[in-house]
């Protein structure tokens, strides 16, 4: 190898890179690389000096996209501060304990995803457009998929880099894309999304095309981020079953006890909330067995059962979605909470006496900043510091977008 990258993300979830020499790795790895933390919003009042990358060795990979000749490589990073500890902002360490700490009471996950994205042409100088790659819909074939090839490019790519995608197809919107993930532990399913935009991003451009990952880039599908999760005791999966067990039971109903909650997090953007309510993406705290329209769906499957949480988009920060679902999940259960009945119809097209009782998630990012403010779940899931930054910085975000 002739150059490394450090790859690193901000409290939201944007990935930043280092580059050294090899010269530099031993340091790196004994004392790390410093970063202006100030100069990130995403850190920005965190520390008053220095934070420092330290590669984990475990993640190396090579990008297959560079020269073969002086080939660079990739390693994930801790963040920590100038006296060795970990900086408490650094989100991948979060996911990181928490997955250790469930291990220790005997249950495992396993964590899928599907992302979707959307393909745009570029102009005459480069510049991204509003002009869809394509205009075919759901699964569609080309040559009326355009994107197959784009797809298929990044399927290979990921897995040149140990990353497994399961399957990949056009989705609904002009343009639009999604390739899902096979299950994975929930540490390295948040990494491995991070390497998927990464890949998308490259790829896309080396096709002359801007990939966007917004929830809603414009009138039409918005782009999901479906987070699958299954749990086992033991060598049990709790959803191994037409009956749902009651752990998975007082796992849902965590889940959905604190899903309004969670949307500054799972759903960070202002457009975030002109996707939810339309094209199947949900509006309600509800869940089933098989409408697509529910917030939760827990479907029969000849393959590994699951819950499908279908609100998150990919703006999200990965680790910090993961870990709070995982959590809301593990306060179903150590709360023994009960899970009402499915509601196995579309509530986008229901009547008003159907959904009169049926809580509605946050209708701009306004009101889930608003929640999320006042929830004592995120309160003692969250460091201070790190809730101080995010509302800060994601009011910023939102104003910048009303602008």
């Amino acid at each position: 190898m002739r150059y490394i990258k450090l790859f690193f993300s901000d409290v939201f979830g944007n990935i930043k890179s280092i580059s050294i020499q090899p010269s530099e790795l031993e340091r790196a790895f004994l004392e790390g690389i410093p970063f202006d933390a100030g100069a990130i919003p995403g850190f920005l009042n965190f520390a008053q000096s220095d934070l420092f990358v330290v590669p984990d060795a475990s993640t190396l990979c090579v990008l297959p996209w560079r020269p073969q000749s002086g080939r660079v490589v990739r390693f994930f990073c801790s963040i920590h501060r100038a006296d060795g500890t970990i900086f408490e902002g650094d989100t991948r360490k979060i996911l990181f304990d928490f997955v250790e700490k469930t291990k220790e009471r005997g249950l495992e996950f396993q964590i899928g995803t599907e992302c979707e994205f959307y393909l745009f042409k570029r102009d005459e100088n480069g510049e991204p457009t509003h002009i869809p790659h394509d205009y075919a819909g759901y699964c569609d074939l080309a040559p009326r998929d355009r994107g197959e090839n784009v797809r298929r490019e990044i399927c290979l790519t990921l897995e040149q880099m140990g990353v497994h995608p399961e399957s990949s197809h056009h989705e609904s919107g002009a343009g639009q894309n999604e390739i899902d993930f096979k299950s994975s532990d929930p540490f390295t399913a948040a990494d491995n999304l991070q390497t998927f935009k990464v890949v998308v991003n490259t790829i896309a451009a080396k096709n002359g095309l801007f990939a966007s990952f917004l929830p809603k880039p414009f009138a039409g599908a918005g782009n999901g981020l479906h987070v699958n999760v299954s749990i086992f005791e033991g060598a049990k999966n709790l959803f191994e079953s037409n009956e749902i067990s009651k752990k998975a039971e007082n796992f849902i109903a965590g889940v959905l006890k604190y899903a309004s909650e969670l949307c500054a997090f799972t759903n960070p953007l202002p457009s975030s909330y002109s996707r939810l309510g339309e094209f199947e993406a949900p509006r309600f705290v509800s869940w089933s067995r098989q409408n697509q329209s529910q917030l939760i769906r827990v479907p029969f499957s000849r393959g590994e059962t699951r819950m499908e949480l279908r609100s998150p988009d990919p703006s999200a920060n990965p680790y910090l979605c993961i870990y709070l679902i995982l959590l809301a999940g593990i306060k179903g259960i150590d709360e023994s909470l009960s899970l009402g009945a499915a509601h196995d119809l579309d509530l986008q097209k229901a009547s008003a006496a159907v959904l009169q009782n049926v809580q509605k998630l946050p209708h701009s990012l306004v009101d889930a900043i608003s929640i999320a403010k006042n929830s004592d779940f995120l309160k003692n899931a969250l460091p201070k510091s790190v809730l101080s930054i995010f509302f800060d910085n994601i009011r910023q975000d939102f104003e910048w977008g009303e602008f």
